[in-house]
């Protein structure tokens, strides 16, 4: 009787840690996922208090990027949905496309005006001024604000795109030095202020960089011809970009989403390697999207966390593109996510915006295993 209920005790914690999103060890070898002895990766654990409610009786719309500052500010980016697309009733209320939380969760600033904040607003970025850079897939433009919703720079003509025709269904050319097409990442080199946009949600296939005065400098990635994807040719050639991070050792990272994996130059723009995750289940043929990505806090930056539309966090060591373990499960309870972007504070802590779930989640580091 008092074994029975001592595993009955730990079935219950078990199930307890499955829910609200403790980490879970997993490996890939050859074609199946199995648990394995730890590799000292960090534990993650879900905040269910985190954040704290909205003023105003807001609502969120779709969540689409969230950042974090120097101060461990984390700042959100809503899309103020039509009520009847989010099942909103009459009396809700959507809040700001920005919104910036303190460490602890509590709302300290809410800006945004839906009618010149980038459309379909989409990830965003801290400069190294302490200000802060915006994308927008649907209108054609990145925008730098001061922390208090000032303007202060934009790169790229709203509606104006980088096409055969100008318009959003035209032709990608990849080959604009003042016009973007569907930008959606950003990241900022710390020692230039130079700005990398990743320029290519579903239009162009490009990284284009620009000075910290909006200056355009230079441009890699293209699309494959037909004959190049026919030999499987990788490199520089790219589907669509959905992310871009820039390492310690000037490195930079983009998300491949629709060529499903994880592509590496230098900073001008050299191919170095190329790197996937496996699928959740090992039926599923050929490797998932990539999402989103951010690089551990260390100095050696020695762990990537990749996010896919499959609902995992894989942690990968950053140097091998080896696999070490993953986490996470489709859902709306606490601790389980539909990722589309990622940050991470000086704590290690990881921040999961959802487009889908309309929310952001902190997962707490717990220590490693």
């Amino acid at each position: 009787m008092k074994a029975r209920t001592i595993g009955n005790v730990l079935m219950a914690i078990v199930a307890w840690s499955s829910v609200v999103g403790m980490w879970n060890p997993l490996s890939y070898e050859g074609n199946s996922l199995r648990a394995q002895a730890p590799r000292l990766t960090t534990k993650f654990q879900v905040d269910p208090f985190w954040p704290k409610p909205l003023p105003n009786d807001w609502i969120l719309g779709p969540v689409a990027g969230v950042c974090v500052d120097a101060k461990d500010h984390v700042m959100i980016l809503e899309r103020t949905a039509d009520p009847i697309e989010c099942n909103a009733s009459q009396a809700d209320e959507f809040g700001p496309p920005v919104i910036e939380y303190g460490p602890e969760g509590n709302v300290i600033a809410t800006w945004g005006d839906p009618k010149v904040v980038p459309a379909a607003i989409h990830s965003c970025f801290f400069s190294r001024d302490g200000n802060v850079w915006i994308s927008g897939q649907d209108d054609a433009v990145v925008q730098k604000y001061a922390r208090d919703g000032k303007l202060l720079m934009q790169i790229g003509t709203k509606m104006k795109f980088d096409t055969s025709d100008g318009t959003i269904k035209g032709k990608a050319l990849d080959s604009s030095r003042e016009l973007l097409n569907r930008p959606t990442a950003l990241a900022e080199d710390p020692s230039t202020g130079d700005l990398y946009i990743a320029d290519g949600n579903d239009g162009n296939h490009r990284v284009v960089v620009f000075d910290q005065n909006g200056k355009y400098l230079r441009q890699f990635g293209r699309l494959a011809t037909k004959e190049e994807s026919e030999a499987g040719a990788g490199g520089v050639f790219t589907k669509s970009i959905h992310c871009v991070v820039l390492s310690n050792d000037d490195l930079v990272y983009t998300c491949d989403r629709e060529g499903k994996r994880i592509e590496v130059f230098d900073k001008m723009g050299n191919y170095k390697r190329s790197m996937s995750v496996p699928r959740r289940k090992a039926t599923l043929p050929g490797r998932p999207p990539v999402t989103t990505l951010v690089l551990s806090r260390d100095k050696g930056q020695k762990y990537m966390y990749v996010g896919t539309p499959e609902g995992l966090i894989w942690t990968l060591d950053r140097e091998s593109g080896q696999v070490l373990s993953a986490f996470g499960r489709h859902g709306t309870m606490a601790g389980e996510f539909y990722v589309h972007d990622l940050a991470i504070n000086s704590q290690g802590d990881l921040f999961i915006a959802e487009e889908g779930g309309r929310r952001v989640q902190r997962f707490k580091a717990v220590g490693k295993d």
